[in-house]
């Protein structure tokens, strides 16, 4: 009886944890297409309006990590003379 006690608490503590790998991974999927969306408005928007900002590190830091709003306060401060 003992043993079968120990076997459904294991199966429920994977359950657990595979569902929470699931959403981690989740999330991950989506600050990756988020940080690739942001990096992307960037570059286009360099080459499309010619506005000359710079790839230093911490401008694709901001993009990457704030993504699609990452890239559009990147374009307002280089608009307001504040280059990164």
């Amino acid at each position: 009886m003992s043993m079968t006690i120990e076997t459904i608490g294991v199966i429920v503590v994977a359950f657990i944890l595979l569902w929470v790998a699931y959403q981690l991974l989740k999330t991950v999927g989506k600050m990756v297409i988020n940080a690739i969306a942001g990096i992307l408005l960037l570059v286009i928007s360099n080459l499309v309006l010619g506005l000359g900002i710079g790839y230093s590190w911490i401008v694709v830091f901001a993009c990457a990590v704030g993504g699609f709003a990452g890239a559009i306060i990147i374009i307002l401060l280089h608009y307001a003379g504040i280059v990164l």
